[in-house]
């Protein structure tokens, strides 16, 4: 049997998820959202939870998890563990949420299938959804059209030593790394005066890439609760330049053994100079010599995929060695089912227009 107890999101065990950290809760509560944290007993393990509260409409407010819960149950008790954890949550937050939202870090119960060259990759969401649902008393969880991460990350290993770590790389990955190095491309941390231009170079870099930026001020955050709190995860703010021209950007947060790369940004012009590729090679030794031991790149598609959104990622970050993490993607748990399809409209209207 499934029992919460509610606590301190100062509280938070360490782990190697930045998103389910204290410093991801004090960013998060600068944006708007109310963070909540919870002790997790199962039968046979405990762990914690960070849930982020935000009010979306006048009477309605939506419950999200960030890449949580961390551990995962046996893949086919997967639904009916979100039903009982859900069903628990309801009693510690307000009757005014509408639903809840998991972004599951858990490991796919398609990965093998797709590692193993199933081109179809990830079944539709009607089939995802009765796989989900399988021995819940509501079958009430349902796929979002969209995930609030990413479903599918590509993760270096860094206990390799660099030459190994070269090694793995694809030939043009390597080449085009010192290309950089031989056309003047420095790579540097920046401060958060350069901030600015960065979030204008990436919000360009999202138009192109078809996903959604995050507004100045959830980047701004990220360095001011680090400021205030130096015992947070690191921040590394990287900004790759020839001359005066600023080429390519990255944050990158240390937690635990992990450094996550969170938001990345590449200038429209001088792409013959290969930016990215030295940004990234510094981001990783920089993580490596901090005792890091994963390189989380973030996004791709989870195979070779022309018609996925994410597929240029993947040609990229694939180049880097590595392997693919297929994840379970978020899904939702409505508790008013009415206030919830009024948000999964205006939801999908929004992916329409391609805002």
């Amino acid at each position: 049997m499934l029992q919460l107890s509610f606590k301190n999101t100062q509280a938070l065990v360490p782990t190697d998820i930045v998103f389910q950290t204290p410093y991801w809760a004090d960013v998060k509560s600068r944006l708007g959202f109310m963070p909540m944290a919870f002790d997790l007993y199962t039968s046979d393990r405990w762990g914690d939870v960070l849930v982020l509260l935000q009010q979306y409409d006048t009477d309605a407010t939506l419950a999200y998890v960030p890449q949580g819960p961390e551990h995962a149950p046996a893949q086919d008790s997967y639904g009916v563990f979100l039903e009982e954890l859900s069903e628990s949550l309801v009693e510690h937050m307000g009757r005014d949420v509408a639903f809840i939202r998991y972004d599951l870090p858990w490991e796919s119960p398609y990965a093998e299938s797709i590692r193993n060259g199933d081109l179809n990759g990830y079944p539709e969401a009607r089939v995802r959804e009765m796989r989900m649902n399988m021995g819940t008393r509501s079958w009430n969880l349902h796929k979002t059209g969209m995930d609030m991460t990413v479903a599918s990350t590509l993760k270096v290993d860094l206990r390799l030593s660099e030459d190994e770590m070269l090694a793995r790389m694809k030939p043009k990955t390597r080449y085009n790394i010192g290309l950089a190095q031989r056309k003047g491309v420095v790579v540097e941390r920046a401060g958060t005066d350069v901030l600015p231009a960065f979030h204008d170079m990436y919000c360009r870099t999202a138009r192109r890439n078809g996903f959604r930026a995050c507004e100045y001020r959830q980047l701004l955050a990220l360095f001011q609760v680090r400021a205030e709190n130096p015992g947070t995860p690191e921040i590394l703010f990287l900004m790759a330049r020839r001359g005066q021209n600023l080429l390519a950007g990255a944050i990158v947060a240390v937690s635990g053994c992990t450094a996550s790369f969170l938001y990345g940004a590449s200038s429209d012009t001088h792409k013959n100079l290969m930016a990215p590729y030295a940004m990234h090679w510094t981001a990783m030794r920089w993580a490596r010599q901090r005792g890091c031991t994963v390189y989380d790149m973030g996004a791709v598609s989870p195979g070779w995929d022309e018609d996925h959104r994410f597929h240029g990622l993947y040609r990229f970050k694939t180049g880097f060695g590595g392997h693919i993490e297929l994840r379970s993607g978020s899904w939702d748990y409505p508790l008013d089912q009415s206030r919830y399809q009024v948000f999964r409209n205006a939801e999908n209207l929004w992916r329409y227009q391609g805002a």
